[in-house]
């Protein structure tokens, strides 16, 4: 069902596709938009090793969630921050998409601890994490995307 990438020797392996996904804290998340219109914005994620899905947070409307109610089939698509080798003008940098299903958080708890560690990847300040969770939770929306399939690559810019 999902093309094989036509540049093989580009390929990462999955293990690779992973470290890239916990480690980068933002992508763009694609969806279905109106009128059959894809939608791509960015967002702020984080990878659950435990279930190996990744999870953002959101309003509870809007021309995004719009699209996944209509459509629960979405990509996301990440990229490094890329590298320069010696004496090169263009970068390196690694890119993977995720082919999945979203997936609505109805857990409250699932939703507070997921925020939670999310949160972690921007700052360690405990305190603030806590306020700001119990400051927007009823406002909050959490969603998933579950995998369906996972590709990544290396690539020049020249």
């Amino acid at each position: 069902m999902f093309r094989k990438l036509a540049r093989v020797k580009q390929q990462l392996d999955r293990d690779e596709c992973i470290e890239i996904l916990k480690n980068e804290k933002r992508g763009v998340l694609s969806v279905m938009g109106d009128e059959g219109y894809p939608y791509g914005l960015p967002m702020n994620h984080f990878y659950n090793e435990d279930d190996g899905k990744l999870y953002f947070h959101s309003g509870k409307q809007g021309h995004k969630i719009d699209g996944m109610k209509n459509c629960e089939k979405a990509s996301y698509c990440v990229i490094d921050g890329g590298h320069r080798e010696d004496g090169e003008w263009f970068l390196r940098f690694k890119s993977v998409i995720v082919f999945g299903r979203i997936e609505f958080v109805e857990d409250r708890e699932t939703l507070r601890e997921i925020s939670a560690r999310l949160s972690r990847k921007f700052t360690n300040d405990e305190e603030y994490i806590k306020t700001e969770i119990e400051k927007y939770e009823a406002a909050t929306l959490m969603f998933a995307l579950a995998p369906e399939h996972i590709t990544g690559k290396t690539v020049k810019e020249k």
